[in-house]
């Protein structure tokens, strides 16, 4: 009686039928894309149990009989609660997660060019999604308000300001004036709390929504199937009950996994760094920002000139101009690589030697950025790193580029002599 009634005002046979009995693709790989939603859902759960407790502020308050940041001293408090630096730290590595998975979950459809017609569309959206997900660690790496974490956001303030022309005028826009001002933690809690996940979810919602009109990619020898009707219907198992059942599994799977990490991967010890004072402690971003780091690293600290008035400075190239291009070239990459007929089906990688060798070229670019990050530690010059980078990228693509084209050779031979 009770569905019924519910059935009668909200249609649920008819939405079952249309949503609920959709075809999920079995391949794991496909399970990034929930990785990267349920990481989202657990960072709004423990977002909002800390949104509770902290406040944005750097007034000075007492904290154990010493004048501290009210920031700082919060987050202390929060981690002297029953769960409280777990919660935090369950956050922290669920952005982790989330970055790492959304990353992942790129690379699968652009080494089996699932961004081809008709789903370049898609495939801007989750640039955009990695982006602003970027973004909110980004915000959130501020809100501690220790000394570790007031350098690193320093960095960014400085790589902001060195944009020619606006760069005063969006400097100021996001750090609410001169960094550090008394309105920088209040806007920073603002985008990262507010205006970031309305973003992210609103993405997330497009991003499905276009997902479940255009269907799913799947593997070409599903297209051969006889249910597969020519190529018509799409195999796989429907979303009620299986799939669900499946994404509730993984969801726990994953809470069990950010929990273990959280218990036994420490963060940065805000304690020990305590509040933000004139020293500057050696310290690097976050994973995800290390490439743009190590790119900064290599570029010569007296580079500078001048384009129509505008200053183009070490910090423009390797903090601007670096990441605006690469997020350029990611972006062209549906347009540039275009088919006549829409592809539903999952190219071999194996048999794209020059778009998977230019994949396997860039993500040894942006690893030896990464090392960059560390010439300090591993005492290289900025030069030597600069040439071993490109000479490194240079022959992996090469090796990778030579080795498919042979095998794509091969396998076209092998199948004339069969013929």
């Amino acid at each position: 009686m009770a569905f019924q009634w519910f059935d009668e005002r909200l249609e649920l046979k008819k939405f079952k039928a249309k949503f609920l009995t959709k075809a999920f693709p079995t391949h794991p790989s496909f399970l990034f894309g929930e990785i990267a939603l349920f990481s989202f859902i657990i960072l709004v759960i423990t977002g909002i149990f800390l949104g509770f407790l902290y406040e944005p502020s750097i007034k000075l308050v007492s904290l154990f009989g010493a004048k501290v940041p009210a920031a700082y001293a919060s987050v202390v408090r929060i981690d002297l609660l029953p769960f409280g630096m777990i919660v935090r730290h369950i956050h922290h590595w669920s952005a982790m997660i989330m970055i790492a998975a959304i990353m992942i979950h790129l690379g699968r459809v652009y080494f089996t060019s699932a961004y081809r017609k008709p789903r370049e569309i898609n495939w801007l959206i989750g640039l955009i999604l990695l982006a602003t997900t970027m973004g909110a660690g980004f915000t959130g790496y501020l809100l501690p308000y220790s000394q570790f974490s007031v350098t690193a956001t320093s960095i960014a303030y400085y790589i902001t300001k060195s944009a020619p022309w606006v760069g005063d005028l969006l400097s100021r826009l996001i750090f609410a004036g001169e960094f550090p001002a008394a309105g920088t933690v209040p806007r920073f809690f603002f985008l990262h709390v507010m205006v970031i996940p309305a973003v992210l979810a609103a993405l997330i919602g497009l991003h499905l929504l276009i997902l479940v009109k255009q269907k799913h990619t799947e593997p070409a020898a599903n297209k051969t199937r006889p249910e597969a009707q020519g190529g018509r219907r799409l195999i796989g198992i429907p979303v009620w009950p299986e799939q669900s059942f499946i994404s509730l599994s993984l969801f726990f799977f994953l809470l069990f996994v950010v929990v273990l990490m959280a218990t036994y991967i420490p963060l940065n010890p805000i304690e020990i760094y305590g509040p933000p004072s004139p020293s500057t402690p050696v310290m690097r971003p976050d994973w995800y920002f290390l490439p743009i780091y190590g790119f900064l690293k290599l570029v010569p600290g007296d580079l500078s000139f001048s384009i129509l008035g505008g200053k183009i400075t070490p910090e423009t190239i390797g903090g601007i101009l670096f990441p605006g291009l690469l997020g350029l070239v990611l972006a062209a990459i549906p347009f540039l690589d275009r088919v006549s007929e829409p592809q539903n089906y999952l190219a071999n990688p194996l048999h794209r030697p020059v778009m998977t060798s230019l994949g396997i070229g860039g993500g040894m670019f942006l690893f030896m950025m990464t090392l960059a990050g560390y010439i300090d530690v591993l005492h290289i010059a900025p030069v030597s790193m600069a040439i071993i980078s490109l000479l490194v990228t240079l022959a992996v693509w090469l090796v990778s580029y030579l080795l498919l084209r042979r095998y794509c050779r091969a396998g076209k031979k092998g199948n004339h002599v069969k013929t």
